[in-house]
C-alpha cells in the first residue's frame, strides 16, 4: 500500500459514474462502499462514503481487457467479491486451484506465475458481459491474488487475474467483505486531461479557490463552482472571468453537486452548513480541502512552494516573473493577483505554463502547507500572525522535511534551526545569497548580489528581501544569476501590495493588503519613504485575528506612526458565518489613542471619505490597508475621487 492521495477519490467516483451507464449495470447510483480497478493507471482503490480508504498498485492482463473464456484478459465492469480464501496464511503461501498447498515461496525467481498469500474470487454482475456461458468471471477463475512477480506490479502483465504484492493483498483482504461491489474500469474520464472528473468549488470566488478552478481548466480538467457573492449579484467581473475559462457557475444551493460531479472542493472559510457542502456529504461525494487538491498538483510537477508569515504572494510573483522572463514557461497558483497576468485579461492568480515548473503560495494560516512535497521550499520569515510562532514553527519543521531538492531560508534568528543544508538569503554574513549596497528609494530599491546589480520597482526593504528569496529559489532550479536582473527590473507587482491607485492635489492614494502587525509596519515604513505625512486607514479583516493580535496592533501603530500622521480604523470586516462579534474596532482605537497616536474610529466609509478629503494636503500619502474584503479597492478609488472633487 502506498501513501494515499485523497484527490484520487474524485477520479474513482468519476469512473464509477460512467460505470452506472453501462447497459448491464446492476446499480442505479454509486455504492457507498466500492472497490475500483483503474486499468489505465494500474491501481486498485477502496472508496467508502466518498473518501479514499485504500490504494494499491496492481497488474491486470497483458492481453488487455475482455470477457471471453480462454482470452487471458481481465474482465471489465461490475463484479462482487465472491469468496475470501487464505485468511491467516503466511506471506508467500502458495495456492493451486484456490487451495493452499502448504508450500511457502522463498523469494527466488521463477518463470512460473504463482498464486500467493491471499485469494479474492470475483463474481461477474453484468449478465452477458462478465456473467453467463463462455464469459463468466467466476467460472474463468478470475481473482485477485499475491504474486511472485512483484517487480512487475504497475504494468499489465498478468494472465487475466489482478496481481498485487503480497503485503498489499493482505491489507486488501483484511478490508474486503464477501459481496462487496468491485468495478473494473477500462475506460478513462472523457473530455478531461486531468482525469479527475468535474470538480465543484464551493466558494469559487475566493482568492485561493478561484486560482485552483482556473488552473484545473487551464490544464484541461473540468471545473464548476458556486459563491455566495455571485448569488448576491456581486463581483460580476470575477464571475465573467471564470465563465470565460469554462468554469460552470451554479447557485450556492446544492444544485451544482448533482449529476456528474466527482468531488466538492472546499476551503477553511467554507462552513459545513453551506448547501453545497451539506448536499455532497448527504450524497457521499468526496469532500476535498483545497490544499489536498493543491498537494496533488504539487506532487506532479517540479514545484517551488513559498511560505512564511509575510511576503508570500509577492515572492511567488517575483519567482514566476523571473522564470517566465528567462524563458522557463512556469505555472503559478497563488492568493495574490499578479498585475502582469491581469494585463493579459486574466484574474491574475493562476497560469498554466508548458514546463514542469510550478510556483505556489503555501499557506501557514490554516496549516495546509504541511501537505505539500515541493522540489524547492522557501521559508521567508516567522512572525506572530494567525497563530503563535511556536505553532507555525512546528509546521515549518514538517514542511522542511518534505522538501525534495532544496530549502531557501530567511536569515532571521528564529529560523536558525533549519540553516544546515539550506540556502540562506539576506544581508548578513551567514547569507549564501547576500544582498549588498542596498538603496531604498520612494519608488523602489537597488542592490547587488555577487556583483550583479538589481533594480526593483517595488518599494521597501521588505520587498528587496523578497527579491533575494526569489533569486535564491530560481538559482536552485538552474537560472543563472545575471539573467534574473532584467525580469526583476520589469516586475509588475501584485494587486493591493502597496499599489498606487492614483494621485491628486499632490496626495497619493495607496491600496495595500497589510493585515497583520508585521505587514502593517512594513507598509507604513514604505509610505514614509514617499511622503511627509501618512494618513493611514485600517480595516481589521476578522474578529478572530483582531482579538488574537490586539496588543500587537496597538504596539505597531504606536511605534510606526509619526506624531503628525493620522489613523482611522473601520469596523471589523464580517463576511458572515459563526464568528463571535463581541467587540468593536472603536475599542481597539481607544487603546491606540491611549498610546499617543492621533487615531479615530470611522463610523462609515462615507464619513471617512469626506474626513480624508478635508484632512489631506499636498505631500500626504493615504494608505488603505486590510484583507479579505474585495471592496477595499473600490473604497481607495472613492478616496481618490473625493480628492479630485474637493477644493485644493
Amino acid at each position: 500500500m502506498h501513501e494515499i492521495d485523497p484527490v484520487l477519490a474524485a477520479r474513482y467516483r468519476a469512473l464509477a459514474v460512467q460505470g452506472l451507464a453501462r447497459a448491464a449495470s446492476p446499480f442505479q447510483q454509486v455504492p457507498d462502499r466500492l472497490f475500483v480497478v483503474d486499468v489505465a493507471r494500474q491501481k486498485l482503490a477502496l472508496i467508502e462514503q466518498g473518501a479514499l480508504a485504500l490504494g494499491f498498485s496492481i497488474s491486470t492482463a497483458l492481453a488487455g481487457i475482455g470477457c471471453e473464456e480462454g482470452s487471458f484478459r481481465t474482465p471489465p465492469g461490475w463484479h462482487r467479491i465472491h469468496a475470501r480464501i487464505g485468511e491467516g496464511a503466511a506471506l508467500g503461501a502458495v495456492f493451486r486451484n484456490r487451495v493452499a498447498t502448504g508450500e511457502i515461496w522463498d523469494g527466488a525467481m521463477r518463470s512460473e506465475d504463482l498464486i500467493l498469500t491471499r485469494v479474492l474470487t470475483l463474481d461477474g454482475a453484468e449478465e452477458g458481459v462478465n456473467r453467463g456461458p463462455g464469459r463468466d468471471s467466476l467460472e474463468r477463475t478470475i481473482y485477485i491474488h499475491g504474486t511472485n512477480q512483484e517487480a512487475l506490479i504497475g504494468d499489465p502483465v498478468s494472465h487475466g487475474c489482478i496481481r498485487m504484492t503480497n503485503a498489499d493483498v493482505v491489507a486488501l483482504f483484511d478490508q474486503a467483505r464477501e459481496g462487496d461491489p468491485l468495478l473494473v474500469a477500462e475506460w478513462t474520464v472523457p473530455d478531461d486531461a486531468l482525469g479527475l472528473g468535474r470538480l465543484h468549488f464551493a466558494g469559487v470566488g475566493g482568492s485561493g479557490m478561484s486560482a485552483l478552478a482556473q488552473f484545473v481548466r487551464m490544464r484541461g480538467g473540468r471545473a464548476s463552482g458556486s459563491d455566495r457573492s455571485f448569488d448576491q449579484g456581486q463581483r460580476a467581473e470575477g464571475r465573467a472571468l471564470l465563465e470565460g475559462l469554462g468554469v460552470e457557475i451554479h447557485a450556492q444551493d446544492g444544485s451544482g453537486v448533482c449529476g456528474d460531479c466527482s468531488a466538492v472542493i472546499y476551503s477553511t472559510a467554507v462552513e459545513a452548513q453551506v448547501p453545497d457542502f451539506a448536499r455532497a456529504k448527504a450524497l457521499g461525494l468526496p469532500l476535498l480541502h483545497r490544499s489536498e487538491l493543491l498537494a496533488h498538483l504539487v506532487a506532479r510537477q517540479r514545484t517551488l512552494a513559498i511560505t512564511g508569515t509575510s511576503g508570500k504572494s509577492t515572492t511567488t510573483a517575483m519567482i514566476f516573473e523571473i522564470l517566465r522572463g528567462c524563458g522557463r514557461d512556469p505555472s503559478v497558483i497563488t492568493g495574490g493577483e499578479l498585475q502582469a497576468l491581469q494585463a493579459e485579461g486574466l484574474w491574475g492568480n493562476a497560469w498554466a505554463g508548458r514546463s514542469d515548473l510550478l510556483v505556489i503560495e503555501a499557506d501557514e494560516s490554516d496549516g495546509s502547507l504541511v501537505r505539500y512535497r515541493p522540489a524547492v521550499g522557501v521559508v521567508l520569515n516567522l512572525q506572530k500572525d494567525h497563530k503563535e510562532e511556536s505553532v507555525v514553527a512546528d509546521m515549518f519543521r514538517t514542511f522542511r522535511g518534505r522538501v525534495r531538492e532544496g530549502l531557501v531560508l530567511g536569515e532571521a534568528s528564529n529560523l536558525a534551526e533549519w540553516r544546515q543544508g539550506s540556502t540562506v538569503f539576506g544581508w548578513g554574513p551567514d547569507a549564501k545569497v547576500k544582498g549588498e549596497a542596498l538603496e531604498l528609494r520612494p519608488e523602489g530599491s537597488a542592490f547587488e548580489v555577487e556583483g550583479v546589480r538589481f533594480e526593483l520597482p517595488a518599494p521597501g526593504r521588505h520587498n528587496a528581501e523578497n527579491a533575494l528569496a526569489a533569486i535564491a529559489a530560481c538559482r536552485l532550479v538552474g537560472v543563472p544569476l545575471a539573467q534574473m536582473a532584467a525580469p526583476l527590473r520589469m516586475f509588475r507587482g501584485v494587486a493591493r501590495r502597496f499599489q498606487c491607485v492614483g494621485e491628486h492635489r499632490g496626495v497619493q492614494v495607496i491600496d495595500d493588503f497589510g493585515h497583520n502587525p508585521a505587514k502593517v509596519a512594513a507598509s507604513i515604513r514604505t509610505a514614509h519613504l514617499r511622503a511627509g505625512r501618512v494618513l493611514a486607514v485600517f480595516q481589521p479583516h476578522g474578529y478572530g485575528p483582531m482579538r488574537f493580535l490586539w496588543n500587537d496592533f496597538v504596539a505597531t501603530f504606536a511605534s510606526e506612526l509619526f506624531p503628525e500622521d493620522r489613523l482611522w480604523m473601520l469596523e471589523v470586516f464580517y463576511a458572515g458565518g459563526s464568528a463571535t462579534r463581541d467587540f468593536s474596532a472603536a475599542d481597539v482605537v481607544a487603546d491606540i489613542r491611549a498610546r499617543g497616536v492621533h487615531a479615530e474610529f470611522a463610523p462609515s466609509r462615507e464619513w471617512l471619505v469626506e474626513a480624508i478629503a478635508r484632512e489631506a494636503r499636498e505631500g500626504d500619502l493615504v494608505l488603505v490597508m486590510g484583507a479579505r474584503d474585495p471592496s477595499l479597492s473600490a473604497f481607495a478609488r472613492a478616496v481618490l475621487d473625493a480628492l479630485e472633487g474637493s477644493a485644493p
